[in-house]
């Protein structure tokens, strides 16, 4: 432990104990909980499974709050199974093989660049990188050991990454998931392949399902999984240590490169341009790249127009936050996997009343878990809405479709039927692009949610709504309804007072 290690953790227990609580924080970070901290991410190790996700899914955000308050801003949150970390230095590395053994580290970059050219699966994973993701759903598969890089000495379970089988698809990601299979099929005929949106909507399971199924399907490509901030950080201690042309090696010479959170590259220059330069390389040699960022391209303008216009130029898919459908699928799944037995009604429950995120998803099924075993009662309807009211107070009053619908309706003085109907005149079609515009600023619900919602309309139906009411507040719009002039910014003031007063 570092001196900064040994000052900054205790005043970061301090602030965390004063935002949950001494005695919570007795409960659950006492001598049973670890924090680590290295300068560029903040270690949070639990003794078991059942502790770690309910650090995760209930007191992430108190952890982040407490960084802010100690360091002034956030580092890389890791959750992990508590265990005697491997001693490695803090740039090093390990290549693991398929027989799951460790066969070079950076402090070798002619053995490691030797080794990464070769041919037979391989994985590049920095120490720690397995355990900064969320386990995903488990598949029927065997148990492949290679799939998790370990230290001989390390008591950490080993995890397989997720795989494409127990992503859960739905109408908001039916594309991104059979791009990612085409991908798997044919490396290189597309590339590089995005994936962006919000926060757990399934990007890194994907980026994991490609990975685990091309190394299954293709036994010689060589791939590679690791963050931008990985990559960062590898650069950078490859241009302190004069190392460029082994970082280079390593990482242009493979046959799949996949990146996480893309959007770590901004203000980073000189990554950049070393991204650009590995992005054609790729391209020139048809070998795959595949990212994955919280937003599109377009959005991520900061990171200068030659990135951009490569990342636009293969197959860019974005990911909406999942449908009701998809969230009782996704309830369904996650209880399979725990061995949990939800009653229908209770699935529907928590995928109507936690819409934020499918993390949530997770967070309430441990409670339902935790508060079954410890009243020793069945989960029924009764016991999951006692149980998760806190959860859903947290999560804020939930504005739903149909409230904005009676709210709109209500300031412009339209029947309740009005906006499903098929009617075009102004005095109803106005409205109702007012009502998909509010539906997306207020709701998490995917676009076909909100078309379907609207009078079964398509979802490119709703983004031109979007666009219009856009367009009507920049020029200052003013719209004709229930017999009055309003403003665009006006009439979204009144039907946004209308939903407050509920």
């Amino acid at each position: 432990m570092t001196k900064d290690d040994r000052e900054i953790v205790p005043a970061l227990r301090s602030s965390l104990a004063g935002k949950v609580g001494q005695e919570r924080f007795d409960l659950w970070f006492g001598a049973a909980t670890r924090l680590d901290y290295d300068g560029a991410a903040l270690r949070v190790g639990a003794p078991n499974r059942f502790f770690l996700e309910w650090i995760r899914s209930n007191f992430r955000r108190h952890i982040e709050d407490a960084c802010y308050d100690v360091l002034g801003g956030c580092p890389t949150l890791e959750f992990r199974l508590d265990a005697a970390p491997a001693k490695t230095d803090g740039g090093s590395m390990h290549l693991v093989k398929n027989n799951g053994t460790r066969s070079a580290s950076s402090a070798d970059s002619a053995a490691a660049s030797k080794s990464v050219s070769s041919p037979g699966n391989a994985i590049i994973a920095f120490p720690g990188a397995a355990e900064a993701i969320a386990p995903q759903p488990e598949a029927t598969a065997p148990q492949d050991e290679s799939a998790v890089p370990h230290s001989e000495n390390s008591e950490l379970p080993r995890r397989r990454f997720a795989s494409l089988e127990t992503f859960v698809a739905g109408e908001t990601n039916r594309i991104a998931i059979a791009s990612a299979q085409m991908v798997v099929r044919r490396p290189g005929q597309v590339t590089p392949l995005m994936f962006h949106g919000p926060t757990s909507v399934g990007k890194t399971h994907l980026l994991e399902g490609i990975w685990t199924a091309a190394r299954k399907s293709h036994r010689r490509l060589t791939t590679v999984y690791l963050s931008a901030e990985q990559f960062t950080s590898q650069f950078l201690e490859a241009l302190r240590g004069s190392g460029l042309p082994s970082f280079r090696r390593k990482y242009r010479g493979v046959g799949l490169l996949i990146l996480d959170d893309l959007q770590f590259f901004v203000g980073k220059r000189a990554t950049q341009v070393e991204l650009l330069h590995t992005i054609d390389s790729f391209i020139r040699e048809g070998r795959q790249l595949v990212f994955a960022a919280d937003r599109s391209p377009a959005e991520l303008a900061e990171l200068g127009p030659e990135l951009t216009t490569r990342l636009t130029g293969g197959l860019v898919c974005g990911i909406e936050p999942p449908d009701h459908a998809t969230r009782v699928a996704i309830v369904g799944q996650m209880a399979r996997r725990m061995k949990l037995r939800v009653p229908p009604e209770v699935q529907q429950l928590v995928a109507s009343r936690l819409t934020s995120h499918s993390r949530q998803l997770s967070g309430a099924l441990c409670r339902l878990q935790a508060t079954s075993e410890a009243l020793g009662q069945p989960i029924t309807l009764a016991l999951a809405e006692e149980a998760l009211a806190d959860l859903v107070r947290q999560n804020g009053r939930v504005v739903r479709l149909p409230d904005i619908e009676r709210a709109v309706c209500e300031v412009f003085g339209l029947e309740p039927s009005s906006l499903h109907s098929e009617a075009r005149g102004k005095g109803v079609s106005h409205p109702r692009m007012l009502a998909m515009w509010l539906a997306r600023k207020h709701t998490r619900a995917a676009l076909s949610e909100i078309g379907h919602y609207f009078g079964r309309r398509s979802h490119s139906t709703v983004v031109s709504a979007q666009k219009r009411v856009d367009g009507w507040m920049a020029a200052g719009r003013t719209l004709d309804l229930a017999e009055h002039r309003w403003s665009t910014d006006d009439a979204i003031r009144q039907v946004e007072r209308r939903l407050a007063a509920g």
